[in-house]
């Protein structure tokens, strides 16, 4: 087993310098992790991302000489430490001495005594440290995407900023064929699970904390899903009616599935398709769990070739690929990940596959374009840019309580205590 600051760093500093996913490497390298010391340790990489730039801005004049990237762990070990200082309410002799030990831990004793006087200079300065930042280091946020968003969203932008660095709330989907809501809401209150009904999405609850699925009654017997609030509201869009096609695109890891089958348990066909082998075993898992059944399929959903049988579909939902910006707060490895020469590629294939699909969907039928994005050029351009391509698109306005009007489509902005980000656009096939 190895200390979590340690572990924290390992995992922080393979993010950094190989681009791997948190998703992906930080329950790898859990598994050396105490299991009673696991919340903590996920506690550091999530929060230690989360305010990556802010940090760096910070302490990157208090190296002497930049490190090697061969010796990135110990920069991030030390920027843990710095996260437990100002962000926690773990002591300070703790914090410091811990990255001091952890030096150690990684076999480079000679960083030691600079982890030493740079955590303490930290403690020392903490009134002054974050004074004289610039704009995007004391949002969090990388320079590019920070300039985006001020652009894109001048008045929301503050908002944006602080739903963004705050902990994501745990919500779930109560599944409708099993019970309703308020049943459902006095199954968590008997257990001492203190949650409220969520305001827009009709099935689902918001915890006032996160816990175990193992906590929650009847989870294992398909009663509820975790899934967010914004996720959520895609199955009244499609108008869902017993036997229609349904095509569920890019649909791993399901969650939009199963909201989709508890919805309208009697259509005639539902496609859940990915391009991921692999992650189709997750919505298979969550499906069994439901007692729900779908046809999965792995395929690139714009080589229509290679999966599509010509009858056409009268729903389709594109959760399409995109810069998840929107959600930074559960994936915040994306402030380090993401590039600004990363958006156009995205932009790109959101428009190959938008150009796929619409020839898969039958006239009258109805196309859900969704992100997780706040960029225009990912969400609301692009669906301007499909419709005046197409003269068989007719855009349908969104009218709701929940996010703002773009041009007919709805942009929704993460809250605290709320939603995720999200967009839709809904369009209609002209007959």
């Amino acid at each position: 087993m190895i200390c979590p600051r340690v572990a924290a760093a390992r995992c922080l500093a393979s993010i950094e310098q190989e681009g791997s996913s948190l998703s992906r490497i930080l329950p790898r390298v859990e598994q050396d992790v105490d299991p009673s010391q696991r919340s903590l340790y996920r506690e550091l990489c999530y929060g230690t991302l989360r305010f990556y730039w802010k940090l760096d801005a910070a302490l990157s004049p208090f190296f002497s000489k930049p490190l090697k990237a061969k010796d990135s762990d110990v920069k991030m070990l030390i920027y843990v430490g710095a996260y437990q200082l100002f962000y926690t309410r773990i002591p300070p002799h703790a914090a410091i001495n811990s990255s001091v030990e952890g030096c150690r831990s990684l076999g480079k004793k000679w960083a030691a005594g600079m982890a030493n006087a740079i955590l303490r200079r930290c403690q020392r300065e903490q009134d002054s440290l974050f004074n004289a930042l610039n704009p995007a280091a004391e949002a969090a946020f990388p320079a590019w995407l920070f300039d985006a968003l001020q652009s894109a969203w001048p008045d929301q932008l503050q908002d944006i900023v602080d739903a963004t660095n705050a902990h994501p709330p745990f919500c779930l989907r109560v599944n409708s064929l099993r019970q309703s809501r308020d049943r459902y809401l006095e199954a968590l209150t008997n257990n001492d699970i203190a949650a409220a009904a969520c305001e827009f999405a009709t099935n689902g609850i918001r915890l006032e904390q996160a816990c175990s699925v193992d906590k929650l009654p009847d989870f294992h017997d398909g009663h509820a899903s975790v899934q967010d609030e914004a996720a959520q509201l895609c199955t009244s869009l499609l108008e869902l009616k017993p036997g229609l096609r349904v095509l569920d695109a890019c649909a791993a890891p399901g969650g939009k599935t199963g909201a989709i089958l508890e919805t309208e348990p009697q259509l005639g066909e539902l496609i859940a398709l990915d391009i991921d082998e692999q992650r189709l075993s997750r919505i298979q898992e969550n499906l069994d769990r439901l007692q729900l059944n779908a046809t999965l399929l792995s395929a690139d959903a714009a080589d229509t070739s290679a999966w599509w049988d010509g009858i056409p579909f009268d729903r389709i939902l594109l959760d399409a690929p995109c810069s998840a910006t929107a959600v930074i707060r559960r994936n915040p490895d994306i402030k380090l990940n993401r590039r600004a020469s990363d958006i156009k590629p995205l932009v790109q294939l959101q428009a190959t596959l938008l150009e796929a699909l619409w020839q898969c969907l039958k006239p009258d039928g109805i196309f859900i374009y969704a992100s997780c994005s706040l960029l225009p050029a990912e969400n609301e351009q692009q669906i301007t840019a499909f419709i005046a391509r197409h003269e068989d698109a007719e855009l349908v306005p969104i009218t709701a309580n929940w996010g703002i009007d773009r041009s007919g489509c709805r942009q929704m902005f993460p809250q605290i205590n709320g939603h995720d980000g999200f967009f839709y656009a809904k369009i209609r096939k002209k007959l």
